[in-house]
């Protein structure tokens, strides 16, 4: 009798999975009639979304990840008493990025056909996600990846154009003027010339050529960056009357060195991920690719430093192999596709020489750089840039130079423009008591080594 009862219940649970199954191919036939495609051709399609999108969610931590590069590589080459005051601008400049990026300048960087003047200057609306829980059929692009994970990637470059300044201008620049710098430079300063490039604009029509950044991201901070040095001035005492320059040595050489370390691995989300897709076979082997030529040109600029500040001051300089080895990152940046494993290392290479080369050039003219952001990310990346038409045969060189210059000539001027502004209505200097003394504590109030200064 119970075995009687039994029997209906043991059916209906058979039949649920089958009916689970009717139910979910209605469902499909459902979106085949909707969208005219077949299953199989919507399920590539859903794979290609989900793994773009997985790509610029990898690649941005990776990316943001350098945030922490950039500040320990900073703060370990100011002095001691300015180390509190590297530590807090990074943390700042980053979250501060995060919220002009997202209320004008990721729209202002993608118009999307959306121009105010076109192929110049883009429209200005905040960021937008997809709705949650967003259907296949209401995806803006379902051959692309979702909005997020495009906004949180390229947040990241934005970001890192700030942190770029923020070691060029260390231990003399008060701290508020500075990250109103940073609100307009991230919010509206590189949006627009990244606009020009990414964005479709007219320097895309031109033919020019930067796949991750030497000019579009590297080179704009640098750009930025010597506009705020020379407005700024040298940090006191640093050049004498009679051409003498004091060395004024990092605080933190290991810190330094775990900084690079951090950028090095960040730059393989910073490059491969700009391939900007992962859904096919050969794009997955042409981020491999990317990452490969990313680390041996990093080598290529650390050895060729190496030896060449070996050569030049008779024993080998670690603030110069630090730097050529993110010249060589920064040098093939703007094509690390298109290279051999051979042309990557040379690529770097030059860009390690660059660093070595520049730097002593920089004291000569009396721009104070104290981390070489200058070299590293201005001159290795106008180099990078060059170099382009060496292996990509897309590229001319005419396009190339008509980019950095247009990319240089605004982004020295928009920032010369708002450095100006903020000396005079607020004043961007500490004074040289100040600047003796240490940011962290007239700034500040705090230290970063208490210890050390108490004996």
């Amino acid at each position: 009798m119970q075995l009687k009862k039994l029997i209906p219940l043991v059916a209906a649970a058979a039949l649920l999975p089958s009916l689970g199954f009717a139910q979910e191919a209605a469902e499909a036939a459902d979106a085949v009639a909707e969208t005219g495609m077949d299953s199989v051709e919507r399920l590539n399609m859903e794979m290609v979304f989900i793994m773009n999108s997985l790509l610029f969610l990898v690649g941005g931590f990776l990316v943001f990840f350098m945030a922490a590069g950039f500040c320990m590589l900073e703060t370990g080459l100011v002095r001691s008493k300015n180390a509190t005051m590297q530590l807090i601008k990074n943390v700042a400049l980053f979250s501060v990025a995060t919220v002009a990026y997202f209320v004008v300048g990721f729209n202002l960087m993608y118009p999307l056909g959306d121009w105010v003047v076109e192929g110049w200057l883009g429209g200005i609306a905040p960021t937008v996600l997809e709705p949650v829980g967003v259907a296949f059929e209401d995806l803006d692009d379902v051959e692309y990846a979702s909005i997020g994970s495009d906004f949180i990637f390229q947040l990241m470059f934005c970001a890192a154009v700030a942190s770029i300044v923020s070691g060029a201008v260390a231990e003399r620049i008060k701290l508020w003027p500075f990250l109103g710098f940073v609100i307009v430079l991230t919010g509206i300063i590189y949006p627009i010339q990244a606009s020009w490039s990414w964005g479709e604009g007219f320097l895309d029509e031109l033919g020019f050529l930067d796949f991750a950044g030497s000019s579009i991201v590297h080179g704009a901070g640098g750009w930025a960056a010597l506009a705020g040095v020379i407005v700024l001035g040298a940090r006191a005492g640093k050049y004498g009357k009679d051409g003498r320059v004091t060395v004024m040595a990092g605080s933190n050489l290991p810190l330094a060195t775990l900084g690079m370390f951090i950028l090095w691995l960040g730059w393989f989300g910073f490059n491969g991920a700009s391939q900007l897709a992962m859904g096919t076979v050969s794009d997955v082997a042409d981020v491999s690719r990317i990452f490969a030529n990313t680390n041996t040109a990093a080598a290529g600029g650390a050895i060729a430093a190496l030896i060449l500040s070996k050569f030049l001051y008779t024993k080998p300089d670690l603030t110069m192999v630090l730097n050529g080895a993110l010249a060589g990152l920064v040098s093939i940046t703007a094509e690390p596709l298109t290279p051999g494993l051979g042309a990557a290392t040379l690529i770097g290479a030059v860009g390690g020489v660059i660093v070595v080369l520049t730097v002593p050039l920089m004291d000569k003219l009396k721009l104070d750089d104290v981390v070489g952001a200058i070299p590293v990310h201005l001159f290795a990346g106008i180099w990078g840039t060059l170099a382009v038409v060496l292996t990509n045969p897309d590229a001319t060189l005419s396009a190339q130079i008509i980019g950095i210059v247009a990319i240089g000539a605004f982004m020295f001027t928009a920032s010369l423009i708002v450095w100006l502004i903020l000396k005079a209505i607020v004043g961007i200097r500490v004074s040289d008591e100040d600047q003796i003394t240490g940011l962290d504590t007239t700034e500040l109030g705090m230290e970063a080594y208490p210890e050390f200064s108490k004996g």
